[in-house]
């Protein structure tokens, strides 16, 4: 990785829902995000994968991730997150993900289309390299 983001990044959600709405994308789940999403909505694995989960197919590497509306809203958007408690760790952890902190570059992107990215709260290094390692931590499932 990177150390472009060596004295920290500033960040602060301005919660615009742009992460969460209108643009077709995968919010991927770890064991421990489906755990916690059961947990909070009451139902058995098999129940909440069925009714919430799809299998995403990305050029042979496949990934559990949450279906969307028709619109592109993710399916716990409504007025705001309706699990947010339990929210999935990719949603906790945006924008601090591996691939927006390659380089200057990647996170400019970031920049250009997140609000509060550059912006506000000064994030040390120790903290989005947290955010990595939890990912490390806790990974995507992989269906077979």
């Amino acid at each position: 990785m990177n150390d472009f983001y060596e004295n920290g990044l500033n960040f602060t959600c301005q919660r615009c829902s742009g992460c969460c709405r209108h643009e077709p994308g995968y919010v991927f789940l770890s064991e421990e995000d489906v755990k916690k999403m059961c947990k909070r909505l009451d139902l058995s694995r098999k129940k909440f994968i069925k009714k919430y989960c799809k299998v995403a197919d990305l050029i042979g590497v496949k990934r559990l991730s949450l279906i969307e509306k028709p619109n592109n809203d993710c399916i716990f958007w409504d007025n705001g997150c309706t699990v947010y408690e339990a929210r999935p760790l990719q949603c906790k952890s945006f924008p601090f993900w591996a691939h927006n902190l390659i380089n200057e570059e990647s996170w400019a992107s970031v920049v250009e289309s997140c609000p509060g990215a550059g912006q506000g709260e000064l994030r040390s290094k120790d903290e989005i390299d947290k955010w990595l390692d939890k990912r490390l931590d806790e990974p995507f499932i992989n269906p077979k």
